[in-house]
């Protein structure tokens, strides 16, 4: 249950202006070992068999423009008429010019075995170096992250400006202070490595062996129009 409080936050982030060409980002939060590693993503067109990795962020895949409705199947499919009733599905509007799909296990769903919220990707919303970071605990969240506070209150989410200049190492020490409580306990302290090509998402969630949370980050870099091949 602890993962779903992800679908409460994610909607609140929403999406920014159009652009020529629309990507996509996939990742499978927390999933346990029986979850999909693949699964068919249908655009209202045509559909594309596509990665769920647990550690890092997908490679990016091409949606077509406009407003559309995405889906995730177990096999391939190219009618909309032809998508069960139950799929997992997603609309996207027209303004968004690139998204994450952040996907979580949901084994009672028996067409995909699975649930997604669309985040923006959008670089008007998330620039690079900057970080956005959702906080799916009951607890508050607080720290610093190189040269920026931050400070969460529970099932909330936030954007950070960049925590370091150029390609550097920067300190993270991070606390959680459980509701009714005044002390902060410790997550981390540790350093990063900050790349300013890149955007940042952040999750903090809980860890399902120990009431302390963890702290996962993905890196996401988009190569320059001059930068593609």
């Amino acid at each position: 249950m602890r993962i779903f409080l992800l679908f409460l936050l994610l909607p609140g982030w929403l999406l920014a202006s159009p652009a020529a060409e629309r990507t996509c980002r996939i990742l499978i939060l927390d999933a346990p070992d029986e979850a999909p590693e693949k699964l068919f993503l249908f655009d209202g067109v045509q559909s594309q068999q596509v990665d769920l990795p647990r550690m890092n962020l997908s490679r990016i895949y091409k949606l077509p423009p406009g407003a559309t409705q995405l889906c995730l199947l177990a096999s391939p499919v190219t009618d909309p008429a032809a998508v069960p009733a139950g799929a997992p599905r997603v609309d996207i509007p027209e303004s968004a010019d690139g998204i994450y799909l952040i996907l979580a296990h949901d084994p009672a769903n028996p067409v995909a075995p699975v649930r997604m919220q669309v985040v923006d990707a959008s670089s008007a919303r998330l620039r690079s170096g900057q970080m956005r970071w959702f906080n799916l605990t009951p607890h508050a969240i607080g720290g610093i992250v190189g040269s920026e506070k931050l400070s969460m209150a529970s099932r909330s989410q936030v954007t950070l400006q960049a925590p370091a200049n150029g390609n550097a190492d920067y300190d993270v020490r991070l606390a959680y202070r459980i509701s009714g409580e005044e002390q902060y306990r410790p997550i981390c302290e540790t350093k990063w490595r900050h790349d300013p090509r890149s955007r940042f998402i952040v999750f903090v969630i809980g860890d399902h062996a120990n009431c302390s949370p963890r702290v996962m980050a993905f890196p996401d870099y988009r190569a320059a129009p001059a930068e593609k091949q």
